[in-house]
Order: C-alpha cells, then sequence, then structure tokens
C-alpha cells in the first residue's frame, strides 16, 4: 500500500493530473439533469500553486540526538521538506507544499506534524506557529532583503 498526502501524485511523476466527478443521478432530484458541458459551460479546473510553510513546535525537552533522529526519518517520509533547524525543546520546520490554494496548503501542514509523530518517533510537541505564502511572496520577500531567510543548507541542523 502506498502511503502519501492525499492528491499527491506517485513520486517521480512531472505533474498532477486533475480530474473532476459528476454528481450521482440522484443528486439534487428535481433539478435538471442536464451536464456542464450539455449546457455548454466550461468547466473550471483549479490549478495548484506552491506555497512556502514554515511550521514551528515546541514542548518539554527532548534528547537532542531523538529529535535530530525523528527530524531526520521526517525528512525521508515528506519528501519536500527543505530544511529543519532543531534545539532541544524546538524545532523549525520548511518545505514547499504543492496546494489549490491558501486553505489546502494551512490544513496539510497543521496535520504534518501529528500525522509523523508515531511514524518518525517525533518528540510530542504542540504546534506553536504557521506561516504559508505563496512563491512570488516568499521570491519578493528574498528580493527586498527581509521575510525568511532562504534555507540554509538543505537537511537538519541544530540552531
Amino acid at each position: 500500500m502506498r502511503r502519501a498526502r492525499p492528491g499527491a501524485p506517485p513520486r517521480g511523476t512531472a505533474e498532477r493530473a486533475l480530474t473532476s466527478v459528476e454528481a450521482g443521478a440522484d443528486f439534487d432530484e428535481g433539478q435538471s439533469t442536464e451536464t456542464a458541458e450539455a449546457r455548454g459551460e466550461e468547466r473550471v479546473v483549479v490549478a495548484s500553486k506552491l506555497w512556502h510553510i514554515t511550521l514551528s513546535v515546541s514542548g518539554a525537552e527532548a534528547p537532542l540526538k531523538e529529535v535530530r533522529r525523528g527530524l531526520e526519518q521526517l525528512a525521508h517520509d515528506h519528501p519536500f521538506l527543505l530544511t529543519s533547524r532543531y534545539a532541544n525543546d524546538h524545532a523549525e520546520i520548511r518545505y514547499w507544499e504543492e496546494a489549490r490554494d491558501l486553505h489546502d496548503a494551512a490544513a496539510v501542514a497543521l496535520r504534518l506534524w501529528g500525522e509523523h509523530r508515531q511514524s518518525a518517533k517525533l518528540p510530542p510537541w504542540e504546534i506553536v506557529g504557521l506561516e504559508v505564502i505563496d512563491r512570488e511572496t516568499y521570491h519578493q520577500r528574498i528580493a527586498e532583503g527581509y521575510g525568511p531567510p532562504p534555507a540554509a543548507p538543505v537537511g537538519v541542523h541544530p540552531y
């Protein structure tokens, strides 16, 4: 069985294909059963965008060795992870997420720590901060010299 984020393409695929599903025959009974195509309407497909995520977590102190090992496992499990910085009582994770809109990107980011807590043996810390910005804003901030500094070398690093 393949484990991945809902809607994520299999690893190694260049792009995501978007599809739609018509409502069942009994949906909205009494309404016209004519499809959008039959009425001459165009279906609007919203393309995905890249979002830069910064997730901050903290909690009770944990051995640095275990924190590092857990973050390295998370980086292995979550292929889009850019960099992690950590101390014995907090960590910051940065990565790119592909999502339709900010709401979807934030929802996935807020689930990341909890969904991987057991499999990566992460500390039982809580999410204390989340920043989600689109790609254009990220690059504009960097060009203007403020905002999150570019991810230091990709990987897991102590503060």
